[in-house]
């Protein structure tokens, strides 16, 4: 359950960064932001962001036990 938390933690994350850096028009090097296509919606993503989140949260869950 941990986990479902954190990469949502993670997606949100990655979406909120991803859309401030990614509308400058720059793909922030290794943050590699790009963008996605999906049903006629374009949004910013990076999923070097979303495992680091993921990873950070997960952590920070797995010391509050």
């Amino acid at each position: 359950m941990d986990f479902i938390k954190a990469a949502s933690f993670g997606a949100v994350l990655s979406a909120i960064i991803a859309l401030v850096i990614g509308s400058q028009g720059t793909s922030a090097g290794p943050l590699a932001i790009h963008t996605v296509a999906l049903a006629e919606t374009r949004f910013y993503w990076s999923w070097p962001i979303f495992f680091s989140g993921s990873g950070l949260a997960w952590g920070i869950m797995l010391l509050q036990r």
